[in-house]
Order: structure tokens, then sequence, then C-alpha cells
């Protein structure tokens, strides 16, 4: 594949402009049209740089094993320091309202809401009513700050993930937004962007269950166990709308339970978060994901830290 088709596919998946991706690998726009129409090629250190960007952003980047192993002791390390991170988050309410904040913007936004981190605080901690903004977004801000909140005293006070949780968290998500908020869906779905075959909705009851069963499994790599289940969820797309979000409340339920923070996916990432996760579904790459989740966590600890 030349230069010029991989920055084309670059170019496609995130979404950026030729000026933004020129800025992104650090040349001036002219020299990357150069590249882009095919007149120059880059020299090799760009080449190799654009080589990267293009395994990450297609799902097809391995990382090493040492790395990878290296950030999960960072993790674990991390979580020795803390006694009880739930405890923390709720006994401290600065931390809450942090990780309530962090958690529903970046979540809401990368399924395409349009409003900002301010906004939403406003929405969130402030009941401001934004008239140039959608009634339904608003509401999912705050039902999305509901939902967290019960899964915050769910998990101070349970061990066990259910399936009856999953159900009661999307209610909440879609409470006065969807008829079948709290449903799982009855007909067939795609996943927007990707070639993915999703669950027959028939076999939707019959795999959950599953997935909260391995989801409750002992494991002594959280992340591993982490990507998994969120790969599998999103393929078997139990909802007609929500499943991003509940899967991403999911994860963070089961990061809980581990003492982790949780894994705060920035909206900025959304691309480099797609493509770490059709690589887990579809070429059974998971340690792309996991990586990423690394990272992500690592986030969610410096709001703990209040780094």
């Amino acid at each position: 594949m030349t230069i010029k088709e991989k920055l084309q596919i670059i170019k496609q998946t995130t979404g950026l402009t030729q000026t933004k991706l020129a800025e992104r690998l650090g040349v001036s726009f002219v020299t990357f049209n150069s590249w882009w129409t095919g007149k120059t090629l880059p020299r090799l250190k760009k080449q190799v740089l654009i080589g990267e960007l293009f395994l990450t952003l297609t799902g097809q980047k391995i990382i090493p094993t040492e790395q990878l192993l290296a950030k999960k002791q960072a993790l674990q390390k991390k979580s020795a320091e803390h006694k009880s991170v739930i405890s923390e988050i709720l006994n401290n309410p600065d931390l809450r309202d942090s990780f309530l904040l962090k958690l529903t913007y970046n979540s809401n936004k990368i399924e395409g809401s349009t409003l900002s981190e301010s906004e939403t605080a406003a929405i969130l901690f402030d009941n401001t009513a934004l008239p140039d903004k959608s009634l339904i977004e608003q509401l999912e801000a705050k039902n999305h700050q509901t939902a967290l909140n019960y899964l915050f005293d769910y998990i101070a006070k349970n061990d066990e993930l259910t399936e009856k949780l999953v159900l009661k968290l999307h209610s909440i998500l879609m409470n006065g937004i969807r008829d079948d908020a709290g449903v799982y869906r009855n007909h067939g779905v795609r996943i927007l962007g990707v070639d993915l075959p999703t669950a027959n909705y028939l076999k939707v009851p019959e795999l959950i269950p599953g997935i909260i069963r391995r989801a409750n499994s002992k494991s002594k790599d959280v992340v591993a166990l982490s990507a998994e289940i969120h790969s599998r969820f999103e393929q078997i797309h139990p909802f007609s709308d929500g499943n991003g979000r509940i899967g991403r409340i999911l994860m963070t339920a089961m990061l809980l339970r581990a003492n982790m923070a949780p894994a705060i996916v920035k909206q900025e990432d959304k691309q480099f978060y797609y493509a770490c996760l059709y690589g887990a579904q579809v070429k059974e790459n998971y340690n792309q994901l996991e990586d990423f989740l690394c990272d992500a966590i690592t986030n969610g600890f410096k709001v703990l830290e209040r780094d």
C-alpha cells in the first residue's frame, strides 16, 4: 500500500482535514499536500509515523508484550495505593462530581452529543436548561449522571454484577427518551460505519447472561477481561440504542469491583477507540484494545488523585 493510500484511509477514518493531519504529523500543509498528491515521498522517519498511525487506526497494530505488561503492572501498583476506590469516590463529593462529569461528557460526546464539557457541567450540577441545545441531549446527560450514581451506590453494596443491573442501567439511561428503555431490542440492527455482524435479536436474552457470568469471573488481569467483555457486549449490541454508553458503564463496574479507577475514554480519541474495538472484534487482536484501556484507566487514576 502506498503512502498516499494510507493517508487517504487515515483522513477518512479520523475525519480530520488535511491541515489538521499535517499538524498531527508535524509538517506544513504544503509538505503534506505534496505527499497527498503523490508528488513527493515523506522521509523515512515520517513514513514510519504514518505507518504506525495507519496500523493503529485500522486495528492492526501489535503492542509489544513487555510494553503492555509494564502498563498493567503500573495500574496494579496504583490500585494497591488505594484501599477502596469506590469509597474514595463516594466519600469525596469533588471526586464523585469529577467522575460524573468526565464520564458523562466523554461518553455522550463519543455518541454524537454536541454539548461542551462546560455545558454538560451546567446541566449536571446546576440543573441549567440550555435553550439552544436539544432537550434530548440534555436529558441524555442527566440520565447518564443518574445511571452512574446508581452504579456507584450499587458497587459499594454489591459484589456481583447481574443482568438485572444492566437492564436497570439502560432503563435509567433511556428514561423519557425511548419507549423500550430497559428492554432488549426485538429487531435486527447494524453498527454504523463498520462491516460487523451483530447478534440475532432472538439470541440476545441467551447471550447476555453468559457475558455477565464471564464479567463476574475472577481474573488477575482485569484489563484483559474488561477488553474481552466490552468487545463482546458491543458486538452483541443488545439494545436499540445506548449500547456504547451502557457498555462503558458496565466496564466501569468491572474496574471498580477490581479496585481500579473508571476508564475515561476521551472523546478526542474516539476513532482510536473504535479502531481498537473493531480489531478485537474482527481480527481477535485484543492487545491493542487492552493497551488503549490501560491509558483510559490511567486517565481515571489522574482524576482520582486530583492530578
